[in-house]
């Protein structure tokens, strides 16, 4: 099926993957996608610069984008403010805690802790639109809203469109005024940051606000055919999916057979809970004994982005390393029920498709 996100975009098939991982962001691509690339994890802008390079040598000519968090208002930040001294020390304390309770062992003396923080930084979030804009990427999409006036007019300068994540309809309306090209409706079964409104009811109401102005994905709770199919006829023009690919035997990260992936394939779509102890927004976590720590009582509040992001980011590199599947921090949505088999991203593309073109069948014959 090709719809106009497909010819917008050059890509055979109106499935936009977001991933953490360039192998699997590549193979999205190859197997006729728009393959995004999340580029939080990199705080060394050559790192991304490295990642950016061999997903241009491993794509097929295909195209793929980038997806970066930055938020339209810049914090404080600099050399004149030390953001760590900002977090209490209670908070700390319960952090150190918790992670002893739950026998999460201490890093490894020779990996550096706490690293995982800079990507989250509106500087930081710069220096990768920089990057990107070296490489041929052909979008970029903001996970915090519309980015500043100024990173847009750089991506359209360069002929870059850019996507941004919305929750509302207004949302969405505020986006395209601020010359967003393409919005995504994330709704509430979504992984990751995602607001209150369910995707069939947020879905209808961001199309009808800016649909005739800017192509609307569908996002949240998507990870068959049929939900594809769905989605499109409540008027997206494509989809954009990230935890159905959570499972693919591309994604490792450097950690194959990981606790993180064995959690994921053994959890039910009602495993998962929305907190802000992940990044101090409102994001949707794999429920573990980690997240039921923060939950019980006597438990601080989380803080304010940067700065839960900051308290708990060499906790999370701890738990990706503790290799116990019950303790682990993963953002994924409620499709995580339906992700129980590790399957190469061809295959998880085919079976899709297959599954889209069988609902379209179907329903074409009750016509």
């Amino acid at each position: 099926m090709r719809t106009a996100l497909c010819e917008k975009f050059g890509i055979e098939h109106p499935i936009v993957g977001f991933t953490p991982s360039e192998h699997v962001a590549a193979a999205i691509s190859r197997a006729g996608g728009l393959g995004v690339l999340g580029c939080v994890r990199f705080n060394d802008p050559a790192e991304l610069d490295r990642a950016l390079h061999w997903m241009d040598e491993n794509t097929g000519g295909r195209p793929y984008g980038v997806d970066v968090v930055m938020p339209a208002k810049i914090p404080t930040e600099g050399t004149s403010v030390d953001l760590a001294a900002m977090v209490p020390p209670e908070h700390r304390e319960f952090v150190e805690r918790t992670l002893t309770e739950l026998g999460v062992p201490p890093l490894p003396s020779e990996e550096r802790a706490g690293n995982g923080v800079l990507g989250w930084l509106h500087s930081v979030a710069r220096s990768h639109v920089d990057i990107a804009l070296k490489h041929p990427i052909a979008l970029i999409a903001n996970a915090l809203g519309s980015p500043p006036p100024d990173v847009l007019a750089r991506a359209h300068d360069a002929g870059v469109p850019v996507a941004a994540l919305a929750g509302t309809a207004e949302h969405a309306r505020r986006h395209v005024d601020a010359g967003v090209d393409v919005v995504v409706a994330q709704g509430y079964e979504a992984g990751g940051h995602t607001g209150e409104i369910a995707t069939m009811v947020l879905l209808p109401e961001v199309v009808d606000a800016v649909g005739d102005r800017a192509p609307v994905l569908a996002a949240g709770g998507i990870g068959t055919g049929r939900q594809v199919a769905a989605a499109l006829a409540l008027g997206a023009t494509g989809v954009w999916m990230g935890s159905a690919w959570l499972t693919a035997s591309e994604y490792s990260l450097g950690m194959p057979d990981s606790a993180t992936q064995r959690a994921l394939l053994a959890a039910t779509s009602s495993d998962t809970v929305r907190s802000r102890i992940y990044t101090g927004k409102p994001a949707r976590l794999l429920k573990t004994r980690w997240t039921q720590a923060w939950a019980a009582p006597g438990a601080p509040d989380p803080l304010p982005m940067p700065l839960q992001n900051i308290l708990v980011s060499e906790a999370h590199q701890r738990m990706a390393r503790a290799d116990d599947p019950a303790a682990v921090a993963m953002p994924v949505g409620q499709i995580v029920g339906r992700m129980n088999q590790v399957r190469p991203v061809a295959e998880l593309m085919s079976a899709l498709l297959t599954e889209l073109d069988d609902t379209l069948t179907r329903l074409d014959r009750l016509r």
